[in-house]
């Protein structure tokens, strides 16, 4: 009888060590998931997290290299339906269709080079020099949407200069943002992070990220992603 009652004084102990320990680590948990109650910029999320869709827009910036072995085998364009698409158009496409919402491309004031080398060197010009480049492309209807899925490849290991333009000029407060990029190996490299600073009352998901060689076999994943983060219509 003693040993019983010494038994479950022990097992009380316990629990109650637990319950103070879960108190103390201040955590939640959400679809299963634990996350740290901290600024929504900073989890570490891969699924949207607030049980509603909302209305989303697919903003994506796509330039397709006019040199290659051919249009169907260039670096950062895909031929789809008979159409030349940029790699990540094509994606932002497929994305739009899956979820019912509308595109809206992001075009520069200025006209970047077609060929590879030329892009290469401008846009590395733009990224030592810090250039914000002109948009010349705005929405109208930036508060009427909740979700934003931002598309852009990867360049020199970060996202694009217009992207930061593009951040600058809107306040993502309380909406989500949901990155995707097209990628010669890196993926985002630091571009979710750097998402994260810029819009830090905003929402940032981990994103989608697809190499480049991939992008024409990438439909069936996109629809896997859009189906896991509770996005596909």
């Amino acid at each position: 009888m003693k040993k019983g009652i010494i038994t479950a004084g022990i097992l009380a102990i316990i629990v109650c060590a637990i319950t103070a320990y879960c108190r103390a680590d201040g955590n939640k948990t959400i679809s299963g998931e634990t996350a740290a109650t901290e600024s929504p910029s900073a989890q570490q999320a891969d699924y949207i997290t607030d049980g509603t869709q909302g209305k989303a827009l697919v903003v994506y910036f796509s330039v397709p290299e006019t040199d290659g072995v051919d249009t169907s085998s260039g670096a950062s364009r895909i031929v789809s339906d008979g159409k030349i698409m940029g790699n990540t158009q094509y994606i932002a496409s497929v994305i739009g269709e899956a979820t019912g919402s509308a595109l809206f491309e992001l075009k520069t004031a200025h006209t970047y080079p077609g060929s590879h080398k030329g892009l290469l060197d401008a846009t590395k010009a733009e990224i030592d020099n810090n250039v914000r480049p002109e948009l010349a492309a705005h929405i109208q209807n930036f508060n009427d949407y909740d979700i934003f899925f931002v598309g852009f490849p990867n360049w020199w290991y970060d996202m694009p200069m217009p992207l930061y333009s593009f951040f600058d000029e809107y306040d993502f407060g309380g909406k989500t943002i949901i990155p995707f990029c097209t990628h010669g190996g890196s993926r985002f490299s630091g571009a979710v992070k750097t998402i994260r600073n810029m819009e830090k009352d905003a929402i940032v998901l981990d994103g989608y990220a697809v190499a480049r060689d991939l992008v024409g076999e990438a439909r069936p994943d996109v629809l896997n992603w859009l189906e896991k983060i509770g996005m596909l219509k």
